[in-house]
């Protein structure tokens, strides 16, 4: 059952680029554990929601409040930590640091947080067996496949036990086969650590992973679900 009080709720927000709206009213809301899709064509603002959802960009109007705190009450450099250690993040190409191992890349949130390399690289291991990568930490991001890199970067977002992961288009650059891999590797492992996931998408396909949908068109996004 749903519990009664949503973990992150966004209402009427509006975003603008120079004369363009971006976001045009656009409400949503979302429970711990849950995942929900963000649907809409390209262009309709759903990558905006994700940013303002995620504290990234700050809208024009309205307002986001997460555990019960307001977003734009924050400073920056407090929705800086709440991104380090609550918020984890999988992009369409992984943005994974070529420079770094596969299982130093995991560690990257935990290192950057304070905790020691090996204890990092442990509990970075443990995420990549989970997702089935363990056998890539000695790796760079440029010796494997495109499934195995997204995976990867799974393990990175849950990696320091976050309360939210943002999804922007995670399968978009894989296959119809590694995609469904990668989204049922993502959404079995964030339910299981009760991690809620906003998921950004055109593919219906793969919005059918989430618990329900939302869809954002022309800036306009509601939460039927949970609209007032």
């Amino acid at each position: 059952m749903t519990p009664a009080s949503p973990l992150l709720v966004a209402h009427d927000l509006h975003k603008s680029y120079g004369s363009t709206p971006a976001l045009d009213g656009a409400s949503f809301s979302i429970h711990p554990g849950e995942v929900v899709a963000v649907l809409g064509p390209s262009g309709s603002g759903k990558s905006t929601l994700l940013h303002c959802l995620a504290g990234i960009v700050t809208p024009d109007s309205g307002t986001i409040t997460y555990a019960g705190r307001e977003l734009s009450a924050m400073s920056d450099a407090e929705r800086s930590a709440l991104r380090r250690s609550e918020f984890g993040f999988v992009f369409q190409f992984g943005q994974l640091v070529p420079e770094l191992t596969c299982v130093e890349n995991v560690a990257l949130p935990l290192r950057l947080g304070g905790a020691r390399r090996k204890d990092a690289e442990r509990t970075a291991l443990r995420w990549m067996e989970r997702l089935e990568v363990d056998d890539l930490g000695a790796k760079r991001p440029g010796e494997v496949s495109g499934g195995q890199g997204q995976r990867v970067a799974i393990a990175r977002a849950l990696v320091s036990s976050p309360k939210v992961i943002f999804a922007d288009e995670p399968t978009g650059a894989l296959d119809s086969l590694n995609g469904e891999r990668v989204m049922n590797l993502l959404t079995e492992a964030a339910r299981s650590a009760d991690v809620a996931v906003v998921l950004v998408t055109h593919e219906a396909r793969v919005a059918a992973y989430s618990d329900r949908d939302v869809t954002v068109r022309d800036g306009r996004a509601r939460d039927l679900e949970h609209a007032a």
